[in-house]
């Protein structure tokens, strides 16, 4: 066993289904890892969301589960990662009104819509550097302005994941400059709160927390120092996003190396020096740490999705790459996976689409569905549209930033096929990157920048043990070849679609801006 650092930094990374406190040793290849899981809540169609208590006893469990393996080890500090695009009412004693309302949570489609069909709208996609879309907390507060209006009025505060995690954890309301950015409030060009924004949802000013640097450092409450097993004032970094946060975790900071993120949804990033909005209104533009930004998008529709089959399908006799990942860190079954989808094509669209389609009421299909098929072909064709959905996503941020290679992690890697299906689509040359501690080390190591323990992000990775790749994942000219002809036949379908029922827009062509 090796023998535990005499210092450590812990990464606390909190996501949409589960939590990950990591521990890695400073100047020593060492790390521990503490893992908490929670349900994704459903109480009405289109609603996504979460108990912020359940959440914060989840983090707390794994917080401390994670310092009490550190031994006598001295840590340095806490840093934070946390999904993003959640809302949360408070009241004015900061206690919730309102259950998290996370990024999945489709409840504002009429609002963004209403949003997105003003001419305001590409303004605010320029201003903020987000799209016009429900999992925004601007299209989230103009749902509750005129949908919840008893909530709306209650409310002193709104706020974040990340922000409701720094108030449990330091006692301070605030957020950070890469969590605001994907709100849709953020103007990236003064990182401060925008009018332009703010008068679109009808929101004040002073109902928002004021906004940190993604390096600020603010002390470990006693009492919750007290039950993680910490001293009273230990450093803790606010931290950045998990999706920014995911490219520093695996490397991908650097010209034409992409960053891509496989979960519960799944998103594909490029670093970029400063904000850049697209100017077509198809990426997102977020910050990391300055002066590094990422430009990229995310599907609503990840690994969730072959999930999402075990409880349609059942999961009998599961076995295998059968695995669908949980949201923290294991794989839940989700029964046998065919070698082949035999024709048929899943469109992957459960939760609102988000990029390269932005199709808020685009609705998921299989097409080409026979008698022969089974429940393990489903699957199968579920795991290569989401594939093929990244492979779509991929294109579109290749147009404006070429992407040579891929670094990719999350827990639904764990599973070989994941991999060899994820390669195919792409058909670049793809690591996947430190197993499933990726987001967790990349807030880790902008912990370290915060404190002041390395001068730079390199140096800071290169403090925490460095990262760890497997050999790259190159893909079979045969299983290349099956997914150029899916991404055809996936094309044509949507067009037909959008024709046919006028809910599914366009897949945007290779000679598009």
């Amino acid at each position: 066993m090796t023998r535990v650092p005499g210092q450590v930094a812990i990464g606390l990374d909190v996501g949409t289904t589960g939590v990950k406190a990591v521990a890695f040793g400073i100047g020593a290849p060492w790390r521990t890892t503490a893992i908490r899981e929670y349900p994704l809540l459903r109480p009405a169609p289109r609603q996504e969301v979460q108990d912020p208590a359940v959440i914060v006893s989840a983090a707390t469990a794994a917080l401390a589960e994670c310092v009490a393996s550190t031994g006598s080890a001295e840590v340095l500090g806490v840093s934070l990662s946390a999904a993003m695009h959640g809302l949360l009412a408070l009241d004015a004693n900061l206690r919730p009104l309102s259950p998290l309302l996370t990024w999945a949570d489709g409840r504002a489609a009429d609002e963004a819509a209403d949003l997105a069909g003003r001419p305001v709208a590409l303004d605010l996609q320029q201003t903020t550097g987000t799209a016009v879309h429900p999992m925004t907390p601007l299209a989230k507060l103009a749902w509750f302005r005129h949908r919840d209006r008893e909530t709306w009025a209650a409310a002193r505060w709104w706020v974040g994941l990340k922000d409701y995690l720094i108030l449990w954890l330091a006692g301070t309301l605030a957020t950070e400059v890469s969590s605001a950015s994907g709100t849709g409030l953020l103007d990236v060009s003064t990182r401060d709160w925008s009018p332009l924004a703010l008068d679109a949802c009808g929101v004040d000013r002073g109902r928002l927390p004021d906004i940190l640097a993604t390096t600020a450092v603010l002390r470990l409450d006693r009492r919750v120092a007290a039950t993680v097993g910490l001293p009273a004032g230990t450093p803790v970094a606010v931290g950045a996003a998990d999706g920014p946060l995911a490219n520093l975790g695996t490397g991908a900071i650097t010209p034409g190396v992409a960053g891509l993120s496989l979960g519960t949804s799944g998103a594909i990033r490029v670093a970029v020096d400063g904000p850049r909005p697209d100017r077509h209104g198809r990426l997102f533009c977020y910050a990391l740490a300055e002066p590094l930004w990422v430009v990229g998008g995310a599907i609503s529709n990840g690994a969730e999705v072959l999930r999402w089959t075990g409880h349609a399908f059942g999961a009998d006799s599961p076995t295998g790459d059968g695995f669908a990942p949980g949201g923290g860190s294991g794989r839940e079954p989700a029964g046998p996976i065919a070698d082949s989808s035999d024709g048929l094509v899943m469109l992957p669209f459960l939760f609102p689409e988000r990029a390269p389609l932005w199709g808020r009421d685009l609705a998921g299909a299989y097409l080409g569905l026979r008698h022969e098929h089974r429940a393990a072909h489903l699957r199968r064709a579920a795991m290569e549209g989401v594939c093929l959905q990244m492979r779509f996503l991929l294109d579109r941020v290749d147009r404006c930033y070429p992407i040579a290679s891929v670094r990719a992690t999350g827990g639904a890697f764990g599973s070989a096929l994941w991999r060899e299906l994820m390669a195919a689509a792409l058909d670049r040359p793809m690591v996947v990157v430190g197993d499933e501690e990726g987001t967790a080390l990349g807030a880790a190591a902008l912990g370290l920048v915060a404190l002041g323990a390395a001068p730079d992000l390199d140096d800071a990775l290169a403090l925490l043990g460095g990262i760890s790749t497997g050999q790259p994942i190159v893909a079979s000219a045969e299983q290349v070849a099956v997914f150029a002809e899916l991404r055809e036949r996936v094309v044509r379908l949507l067009d037909a679609l959008e024709r046919t029922v006028g809910n599914a827009p366009a897949v945007p062509t290779p000679a598009e801006p």
